[in-house]
């Protein structure tokens, strides 16, 4: 049984998480030649102030960045 986990900042739409979850589903048929319902994917939605890329907290970064 493949399990793929997908961490991503959270706000991604119910619609949005189904289609990348057929895709995934579609690319890792294909791919590895499975099959669909052997295929698990779990969402794991995080807020960006608990990541951090070099030492900081994307949160923190994005609230640092000018105004465009």
């Amino acid at each position: 049984m493949p399990v793929i986990r997908v961490e991503m900042f959270a706000g991604r739409t119910r619609e949005q998480k189904k289609g990348l979850a057929k895709a995934l589903t579609q690319a890792f048929t294909q791919e590895a030649n499975g099959r669909p319902e052997d295929v698990h994917i779990i969402f794991v939605d995080v807020a960006k102030d608990d990541w951090s890329v070099a030492g900081e907290l994307v949160g923190s970064r994005e609230q640092s960045k000018p105004n465009q």
